[in-house]
């Protein structure tokens, strides 16, 4: 049955009315608490910088002789663009960002969706994290579930580092795995041969870890190792870890946040080193350059902070009770579920 059909729709509809009242209830909380809504660019030169991202490629042509050609990606996310507002002080600031991923598709994946991030000037990462819980129990019922997994919602978030869960299911140190420079021995974290850190760590973590985030109560996992900082200043009392969460409820992956790094020098180093690896690993064709205009804003100064980024379709879900990804868009899966 085609997404366009009046069935179809009927039966999305209660699901959809009740994600446009989530919408404008999410609204109200952010502004409520201070918060600037935004709207920043789709069509970016670099549409984010995680290795392992896939991007939709497109491209700008001249008119009427203005502007030059040149690759251009549709956002995986309105981060580097929030943060240049932050740069500009226009924070704090929020957006209800259309963002693409290729390559992924599934119960709780579209390579088209919807992100809601919000970004504070001056938050801790403890402040974010309360911050985020009032926010999800402000628009969820006080239980939902997914795939046969309950949470209660008002129970207080369980805040649980990645070292204790990885002690606590996996009998491991993981921080006896990584070196003073913050990179991973893979070795110290058990590696299977021919398995690099990172391989192994996620293993793990999908395997023993995961399955325990978000049950009875929400989860925040936090104090991510070094070599997964990504935008994420490192501790100060201990490198070893930086200062990002991740958020589960009901068995579901649902935001990540940082407590940004704002030196200009180590987030170059990363982005470099991010871009060498997805070229390694997925080819000259799949990446792109550094966002030198977004590093150019960090060398102007970037305020210290904290920001989120939310899977609102996925929250719209656990709030709707909605199983599928598609049960909350408009038009399904269009295109994507079709052929």
């Amino acid at each position: 049955m085609p997404a366009w059909s009046p069935e179809a729709l009927a039966a999305r509809l209660p699901f959809l009315e009740a994600r446009a009242r989530l919408t404008a209830a999410a609204r109200a909380f952010l502004t409520a608490r201070g918060y600037r809504e935004v709207e920043t660019p789709c069509l970016v030169p670099a549409p984010g910088m995680e290795v392992h991202l896939r991007g939709f490629r497109t491209g700008f042509e001249p008119h009427l002789g203005q502007g030059a050609p040149r690759a251009l990606w549709l956002r995986t996310s309105p981060e580097l663009a929030l943060k240049r507002l932050l740069v500009a002080g226009a924070g704090p600031v929020f957006e209800l960002a259309r963002v693409w991923r290729n390559g992924e598709i599934g119960a709780r994946h579209a390579p088209e969706f919807t992100m809601l991030e919000w970004y504070r000037p001056g938050a801790t990462l403890a402040a974010l994290m309360e911050e985020t819980e009032a926010l999800v129990r402000a628009l969820c019922p006080p239980r939902v579930a997914h795939a046969g997994v309950e949470t209660d919602l008002s129970l207080p978030f369980e805040r649980l580092t990645c070292a204790e869960a990885f002690a606590r299911w996996c009998g491991l140190d993981l921080l006896a795995s990584i070196r003073p420079d913050g990179t991973g021995d893979a070795a110290a974290l058990g590696a299977r041969p021919g398995e690099s850190w990172e391989d192994a760590f996620f293993r793990l973590l999908l395997a023993h870890v995961e399955p325990h985030l978000g049950r009875a109560r929400a989860s925040f996992l936090t104090h991510w190792p070094a070599p997964q900082a990504a935008l994420a200043r490192r501790d100060p009392a201990d490198p070893r870890v930086a200062l990002r969460f991740e958020l589960f409820v009901a068995g579901v992956e649902l935001a990540n946040a940082f407590d940004e790094l704002t030196d200009p020098a180590e987030q170059r180093a990363r982005f470099a080193h991010d871009v060498a690896e997805r070229v390694r690993l997925y080819g000259a064709e799949n990446a792109w350059p550094v966002d030198e205009d977004f590093l150019a804003a960090l060398e102007h100064g970037m305020p210290a902070g904290s920001g989120i980024a939310l899977g609102f379709d996925r929250l719209a879900m656990l709030a709707t009770g909605a199983r599928r990804i598609e049960d909350v868009l408009w038009l399904g899966g269009f295109p994507y579920s079709a052929g």
